[in-house]
């Protein structure tokens, strides 16, 4: 299964300055040496999807050199490819102005792919995730779109987009930070928050896009799910029950954090520390990668050039090569058999 994936990586990240003074949320320092926005890429890349585009907007300097320095090269070496992708320069202001609005301005490159499935992703948040079990369900539902959605106390419900379902997952309604937040059905103390992690049917994603265009509407979130939810195929997908390798114990299960402020940062960063972390980034089967594993693969590389330079420099150049010291025999003995050619 072909799956292309946007990863929407413009957001100011207004609530997290003064971090954010120079950087793009996404860009901004985890805990050792990770970045917000290499748990998604890590995500999408364990997933095996190897075609991904970054759309960023503000201040993207920074995003843009972690992406070219550690994640370029690691999707060539699993021939793939990632690429930045800016608002194009034609449209009203040269700026995305929402989240649907910077996948209908890249709407051709993704036709030009054909893709059985478009993933759309946030950039923002703290989880592991295999993403080729939520297209599975995705597919096993007929789904038209699918949004992985994660349980929360209904008391904290307000702080996202809430989605409403059916006992068998289907979407009923979505509502952007409601203040009576819908419950999971037979669950009256949890809710249904969004990740902001879609999966859409290539074809049906074109036609709300174009839809959109045409009413003006421009978000994802704020527009499109609630327009769409309860008259089409829209499934939310448990994120609780994607299974991850190499989660220990004492983990948190499902864990999944937005870190939209400072104190949900410092939150999710304490989270990752200690010798019995709730989300432990050192998880050998699903790896969180970074700048670390860049540098290890850059090292990797280049001594493997350095090998095929002197391999080359062997087999060009043998009779500059050093010949081996002749074996050493005793004077006046055949090569053969060490015995004297001369009698005393």
């Amino acid at each position: 299964m072909k799956i292309v994936a946007l990863v929407l990586a413009g957001g100011e990240g207004s609530r997290l300055y003064p971090l954010t003074a120079e950087h793009a949320k996404p860009a901004l320092p985890f805990a050792n040496g990770f970045r917000i926005v290499d748990f998604v890429l890590s995500n999408l890349a364990n997933s095996r999807i190897s075609t991904v585009y970054v759309l960023a907007q503000y201040k993207p300097a920074s995003l843009i050199a972690h992406i070219e320095s550690v994640w370029a090269p690691y999707f060539a070496e699993m021939q793939g490819a990632i690429k930045v992708l800016l608002p194009r320069a034609n449209t009203l202001s040269g700026q995305y102005k929402g989240t649907a609005d910077a996948v209908y301005q890249h709407l051709e490159l993704l036709q030009a792919h054909s893709p059985d499935m478009v993933a759309v992703f946030s950039a923002d948040h703290i989880y592991r995730m295999d993403v080729r079990q939520m297209a599975a369900f995705h597919r096993g539902r007929d789904a038209e779109a699918t949004i992985a959605a994660a349980s929360v106390p209904i008391t904290q419900a307000s702080s996202f987009g809430v989605v409403g379902t059916l006992p068998d997952g289907r979407v009923r309604d979505f509502r952007e930070k409601p203040r009576n937040a819908p419950c999971i059905p037979g669950r009256p103390d949890r809710a249904f928050a969004s990740m902001g992690n879609y999966l859409f049917e290539p074809d049906v994603l074109e036609t709300w896009l174009r839809e959109a265009r045409r009413l003006g509407d421009t978000d994802f979130g704020r527009d499109i799910l609630p327009r769409v939810a309860g008259r089409s195929r829209v499934y939310a997908y448990d994120f609780s029950t994607n299974h991850i390798p190499g989660v220990q114990d004492h983990e948190e299960h499902a864990y999944w954090r937005d870190v939209g402020t400072l104190s949900a940062l410092a939150a999710a960063q304490q989270d990752a520390m200690g010798a019995r972390p709730r989300f432990n980034l050192w998880n050998r089967r699903w790896p969180i990668r970074g700048e670390h594993d860049a540098e290890l693969l850059a090292r990797l590389r280049d001594w493997k050039e350095r090998a095929a330079v002197a391999v080359e420099a062997e087999r060009s150049a043998p009779e500059a090569l050093p010949k081996p010291a002749p074996a050493w025999r005793a004077s006046g003995t055949d090569r053969r058999s060490d015995e004297r050619l001369f009698p005393n």
